[in-house]
């Protein structure tokens, strides 16, 4: 079946020769602007891998340009990228948990399972829109097995890259190369910065709710 074969690709995507390849391409593309860019996008966000390939590519095609051409090229890629993630949450839904059994214990999966149920659509908007050292596609796929709604699948996505790749094209507008050079030379750090900030800050909320929960129950409670 053809879900069999994408199952098999996909779990070459962290091979080494892929990576390389992929970083080709995304050179190759960064020439060609609009459909390059959207087929690009596709491509990273389904069954190959680009490392940092799309923020490069939104950063340098926007670079010395107009507002209305960073819109353009975010547009594209966000486009892509939604459609790319789509692809791969198909996937999840016909087939993709023995992807999930090959690379994790059954008591992670099912932990990961019961972290969909509860939080839902932040299960993929959040990862949406973090550069990496976090991954992506575990998220997408599993919310295909896990069966996220497709509606707010898609609209967790679309959003979570507009904030993202908006946030590199305003930068480049604004300060230029100098945004290229620090993204290729920082990018996992931003990555990790961002994460824990976003860990403290839902770690924080969760701790106001539990204790205006408290606050609700000593409330509710008759008095003696």
């Amino acid at each position: 079946m053809p879900s069999a074969y994408l199952i098999h690709l996909l779990l070459f995507i962290e091979s080494s020769w892929l990576l390389k390849l992929g970083n080709y391409i995304s050179e190759f593309f960064s020439g060609y602007g609009g459909i390059a860019v959207l087929l690009l996008a596709v491509a990273d966000s389904s069954f190959l891998s680009f490392p940092e390939g799309n923020d490069l590519l939104i950063v340098i095609l926007s670079t010395g340009g107009s507002w209305a051409n960073m819109a353009y090229f975010v547009s594209l890629t966000v486009t892509g990228s939604v459609i790319g993630c789509f692809l791969l949450y198909t996937v999840g839904r016909k087939g993709g948990r023995a992807i999930l059994k090959r690379k994790f214990s059954d008591h992670k999966i099912e932990k990961a399972e019961k972290a969909y149920g509860r939080y839902g659509i932040l299960a993929v908007l959040i990862p949406s829109v973090l550069p990496p050292p976090l991954p992506f596609k575990i998220f997408v796929l599993s919310a295909g097995v896990f069966g996220l709604p497709q509606s707010r699948f898609l609209m967790a996505v679309a959003i979570g890259r507009s904030i993202r790749y908006s946030m590199w094209g305003i930068l480049a507008v604004l300060y230029g190369n100098s945004v290229k050079l620090f993204l290729q030379n920082n990018m996992n750090s931003v990555g990790t910065v961002l994460l824990t900030v976003l860990g403290l800050i839902i770690s924080c909320v969760l701790v106001l709710q539990v204790i205006k929960k408290r606050k609700r129950r000593k409330l509710a409670r008759p008095e003696d």
